[in-house]
């Protein structure tokens, strides 16, 4: 009777001792992290400590000094194309409507795909992320909020298994950012993607994460990991255990700001 096969790893990407250096400043030292096939995670930590470099590498845009970064068990050279970006500017083409942005993914990554299968598709994303009445028109005509959700459409358009998504909501205004974190949650629960998302704000990583990874100071490392249960949507003020991780995470980024503070003055 032949061995049961065995069970296919919930781990979709991961760092294992990783080590990146910029000149004579290290950014990481045996840098280890793990992110489940269909987990939102949060990746959290204070301005400069390597949260951005994490996707570069990702993707193939940074090599690694040492250790090794998988993507379903493939380097990022050879991963790459399991992933999208979502970025903190929606990087759309001015000269073309929402519908031609969102094609624009599926005519650089796809050859063998028609002109008619991107536009059907394209036209299902945007309805999605609530365009479908807009698809006419172009980036100029949209607002920030509208043009994200389009870049979104267009992450969604290659069809990856993670969408890495940096700080994609800070230069948005707060009430924008608020009904853009409801509509990613509901996004990534009807499409099932990995999300990695690259954050400073301590409360939007509460509101949409079901792990959050917390960074320190370069060298960086995980400093703690949080496991988050809270049903979605998730309200702040009205849940003591989410306000008890705020406060306790708060505390954590004055620390990392104290330990900052007290190395630039001994340098």
């Amino acid at each position: 009777m032949p061995p049961a096969a065995m069970p296919a790893s919930d781990e979709l990407l991961t760092f294992e001792d990783v080590s990146v250096r910029f000149g004579d400043e290290t950014i990481y030292e045996d840098f280890s992290f793990a992110v489940n096939r269909g987990e939102f995670l949060c990746i959290l930590g204070p301005s400069g400590c390597g949260k951005s470099t994490s996707l570069r590498l990702m993707g193939d845009l940074l090599p690694v000094d040492s250790g090794v970064v998988s993507i379903d068990g493939l380097p990022p050279s050879d991963g790459w194309s399991k992933l999208a970006y979502v970025f903190q500017q929606p990087r759309l083409a001015a000269w073309r409507t929402a519908l031609a942005n969102v094609t624009l993914g599926m005519e650089m990554r796809f050859d063998g795909m028609s002109k008619a299968e991107m536009r059907a598709r394209a036209i299902e994303l945007l309805k999605l992320v609530g365009l479908e009445r807009d698809m006419d028109k172009y980036p100029g005509m949209l607002s920030g909020g509208e043009r994200q959700r389009v870049s979104i459409a267009r992450a969604l358009s290659v069809d990856p298994d993670i969408i890495l998504m940096d700080e994609p909501f800070s230069a948005l205004d707060m009430n924008t950012r608020r009904r853009l974190r409801a509509e990613i949650v509901r996004i990534w629960q009807q499409t099932g993607k990995t999300v990695i998302f690259v954050t400073h704000d301590i409360e939007e990583a509460l509101v949409l994460a079901d792990r959050i990874l917390m960074l320190s100071n370069k060298p960086t490392r995980v400093l703690e990991t949080l496991e988050l249960e809270e049903p979605r949507p998730r309200d702040l003020l009205a849940t003591e255990s989410l306000q008890a991780r705020r406060d306790h995470l708060h505390n954590l980024f004055r620390k990392l700001e104290s330990e900052d503070d007290n190395t630039i003055e001994e340098e």
